[in-house]
């Protein structure tokens, strides 16, 4: 027998042959973005299946003593050798024909075409076993290997998974009216050509009711465009739900809108509907863009956003550390412009690159899953350089290089992806996000796993101070919250160009009235100093409850800075809902200044001679018979407000505070309170059987309990969170690690139970921690979002990098010419140190 036989059997009982749910990672390195194609090719442990560089093969076999692997070596084929090619090059690719993601017609995912070269790799010896080598061995030895290496083949690896990961914006449900459409007997029959809207003689974008065969234009764009919103005008008075799109009905089927439904649907009966309105759909031709073929040319026009992304000028691309692109998995530009700036601060640096040989030593034996690994692993591939060079050229246009494109060969953060989105309803997906709700969510993450040591996420926490004075006593309340961004409003009424909008305003409504083509839109202009002001000014409250009065009266609040953070990050409000809650996104420049003084917005705390508001609650809702018992809520305005998406027990508040008068006082009590720290926070009425801290724990679910008790959190402190969120673990997690600072400045208990000592004899609990200094900043980084919702369009960020503007569009880095710092949406500043 010969050495390597010997060894192999040595180690044979460590060899496994994976099954159905082992998770194979063949495609990426635990630990760096090394990939099979990598130079040195991937090391697969053929014991734990996790995948590993040729810089980290030596220190894993080392840490585990596992000896075997998988080495995968992949090199690209040349056109020659790529039998989908014809011998004149590649053929062009396929346009999507499907809004889906790794189906048939939908958008590519990057399958290159690649020789793939496996063998055995002994460790420490590096001694190397290929399918001839194991020939010749024992059965035993040569049935177990081979198994295994078929096995890792066979297997899909955990990355690519997450790749092709499925999502298709196509699927329909079937239409609940379509089985028992009613269909008026009027006597219409529609042409199958020379349609126009039967209101304002529009002759695109037209849609045919289904019951009533009324021909009317289809909704208005956000720029404008599209229809005069008369099909929909028409269900709201006639009830009529469903309307097939003209121009889009083939034999194989039409756009079918459901207005009830909100959605496109699916109708078994369209053939039959169609017919009734003389519609022969066999004999139908295509002659407008379905709706889905619309928002593929959206999410295939990203370039026709020029001025976020420079399109308009050449852009000469950079390399080197701290330039590198990001590959886009999938819609997830919203986290690459996220982590291209949250690795330009010194403390992400710090903590997560600087630190890294500590961090990958003392990684679990599963790396995959540790987030301290997974966002070192992504930082030192962002800031090193060794992944900021031309991308393979892929030989399409001879003209045309990787190099003078910009493309990179970048980094793909899948594993990171997958950790950091896994078990969030959205950010586990494939579908586009909203990139401010990605940076807190990834606020609240590194938070939890920086509850010892250097805590990053301290750089942009700060303190807000917020002052209600009572307009009748002239008495005070102070609260302080903790916050990590400071969200801008947008007053359009402030807009400079004022003339000019309502002027471009007339002409929409006369186009409207017309019919004709609707104008270009003109884009508001609106000063920063008209933002800040509006954050600035005091807000009146009109239905204050005054513990001064007893009686409900009116207030003033002012909200303040009670501390500066280091870095300061401005989310410009954009988003906003229109009087029919639909969202909508303002389209406003606004001249946000490269440096910022908000010193004149410290917050100053009591002033001498300032009387406060009594801490007295609020006078129970009193019932007819009984004067002091828990009052009866209003269920439905309850569901009402919980189906908007707002917490239960703020919803409850909500009724219980506006004395149960209705939705719109309900709402508004909403809107006035989002802010409050306790907005979440159980309602404890009068009356009721316990108050805060004292409930019994019989009712909550004891594993629960014992489950955030684990964690390092108190009894007191895990029976809150799960109070606070109707006793769902996942969301009381969540809940706990957003509400720190608020658990942590807890006495022993909310039910005032001692734990030693006398009220007297206590420590005052310690506030958050948060940095302190100057209110003077300097612009350093952007976050511009395209499109006309945060669930759809493209994210690109610029960064200051050595005093030179960088754009960064996933994996394009290079230098800008024209950064266009008026049409952000999140804006990053940096203290000035004097």
């Amino acid at each position: 027998m010969t050495e390597v036989s010997e060894i192999l059997m040595s180690v044979l009982s460590t060899i496994r042959v994976p099954r159905p749910g082992d998770r194979v990672h063949k495609d990426e390195c635990a630990f760096s973005f090394a990939s099979p194609e990598s130079e040195g090719g991937l090391y697969v442990c053929m014991n734990s299946f996790l995948g590993f560089g040729s810089k980290y093969i030596d220190r894993q076999n080392a840490k585990t003593g596992q000896r075997a692997y998988l080495h995968i070596t992949r090199t690209r084929k040349t056109q020659k050798e790529d039998d989908s090619n014809s011998g004149s090059g590649d053929p062009p690719k396929k346009k999507p024909t499907r809004l889906a993601i790794g189906i048939e017609g939908g958008f590519d995912v990057e399958q290159e075409q690649y020789e793939e070269e496996v063998k055995v790799v002994l460790l420490p010896e590096r001694l190397e076993v290929t399918s001839e080598d194991l020939a010749s061995m024992p059965d035993v030895v040569k049935e177990r290997v081979s198994l295994s290496i078929a096995g890792l083949q066979a297997a899909d690896s955990v990355s690519h998974a997450l790749q092709v990961q499925q999502w298709d914006g196509e699927v329909r449900q079937e239409s609940k009216h379509a089985a028992e459409l009613k269909q008026l007997d009027n006597g219409l029959k529609i042409p199958p050509s020379g349609w126009r809207c039967e209101v304002c003689d529009l002759q695109e974008n037209l849609w045919m009711n289904l019951t009533d065969g009324k021909v009317m234009c289809g909704r208005r764009y956000f720029d404008g465009t599209g229809g005069n919103n008369h099909a929909l005008q028409h269900y709201q008075q006639s009830g009529y739900p469903l309307a097939v799109k003209l121009g889009t009905i083939t034999p194989d089927g039409a756009d079918v809108y459901s207005y009830d439904e909100d959605d496109m649907v699916l109708d078994s009966k369209l053939p039959e509907h169609l017919s009734h309105f003389g519609i022969d759909m066999m004999t139908m031709e295509k002659t407008e863009h379905t709706m889905t073929e619309l928002e593929i040319a959206v999410n295939q026009r990203v370039g026709e956003w020029e001025v976020i992304q420079e399109s308009g000028t050449t852009l000469r691309p950079l390399w080197g550390p701290g330039l590198t692109g990001m590959k886009n998995l999938g819609n997830s530009c919203y986290l690459n412009s996220v982590m291209q700036v949250l690795f330009t601060i010194p403390d992400f640096q710090t903590k997560y690159v600087s630190n890294i040989d500590k961090i990958f030593g003392e990684a679990p034996s599963d790396p995959t899953q540790d987030f301290k690994t997974q966002v070192a692993k992504l930082g030192y591939g962002l800031l090193s350089g060794e992944y900021s060079k031309p991308a393979p050229d892929p030989g399409d246009d001879p003209n045309a290089s990787s190099e003078s494109r910009g493309d990179q060969v970048g980094i793909a953060p899948r594993m990171f992806k997958a950790l950091v989105g896994r078990g969030h309803p959205e950010f586990s997906t494939n579908r586009q996000q909203d990139a401010q709700e990605f940076l807190l969510h990834f606020i609240n993450m590194v938070e939890r796993n920086c509850r010892s040591g250097m805590n990053p996420s301290e750089a942009f926490r700060f303190l807000v101070e917020e002052k209600i004075v009572c307009q009748q006593s002239q008495k005070a309340k102070y609260t302080q919250r903790v916050d990590y961004i400071v969200q801008l409003p947008v007053p359009m009424d402030q807009a400079t160009n004022m003339e000019e909008l309502q002027e471009a305003e007339h002409r929409r409504e006369e186009a409207e009235a017309s019919g004709a083509p609707p104008p270009s839109a003109v884009r508001a202009q609106i000063p920063f100093a008209a933002c800040m002001a509006a954050l600035s000014e005091p807000e009146t409250l009109t239905d204050f409850w005054s513990s001064a009065m007893q009686a409900k009266t009116t207030a003033t609040k002012t909200t303040r800075f009670a501390s500066f953070p280091d870095h300061l990050v401005i989310q410009i409000k954009k988003f906003t809902f229109g009087l029919d809650w639909v969202p909508k996104k303002l389209d406003v420049s606004i001249d946000v200044p490269d440096t910022l003084d908000l010193s004149a917005l410290r917050a100053m705390g009591q002033q001498p001679g300032e009387e406060l508001l009594p801490e007295v609650a609020p006078p129970p809702l009193m019932t007819p018979d009984v004067e002091v018992k828990a009052p009866v809520l209003d269920d439905s305005t309850v569901s009402q407000l919980c189906e908007m998406g707002f917490p239960l027990e703020a919803c409850r508040k909500a009724v219980y505070y506006t004395g149960n008068t209705g939705i719109d006082a309900a709402m508004n009590w909403v809107m006035g309170h989002m802010d409050d720290p306790d907005f979440s926070a159980p309602l404890v009425m009068p009356g009721s059987s316990s108050a805060p801290g004292t409930t019994p724990t019989e009712s909550l679910p004891e594993e629960h309990l014992a489950t955030i008790v684990s964690m390092g959190f108190s009894r007191d402190q895990a029976t809150r969170a799960l109070r606070a969120t109707n006793n769902v673990l996942e969301r009381a997690v969540d809940w706990i690690f957003s509400h720190l600072d608020d658990l942590e400045s807890m006495d022993v208990s909310e039910g005032g139970r001692s734990e030693g000592g006398s009220e007297a004899s206590r420590e005052p609990p310690p506030g958050p921690r948060v940095r302190d200094g100057s209110g003077k900043y300097e612009l350093f980084a952007f976050i511009s979002h395209m499109g006309t919702s945060t669930m759809c369009g493209h994210y690109v960020c610029h960064i200051k990098k050595d005093q030179q503007w960088v754009i960064i569009n996933d994996q394009k880095v290079c230098a800008s010419e024209k950064p266009p710092k008026d049409l952000g949406y999140l804006y990053f500043y940096r203290r000035v140190v004097e």
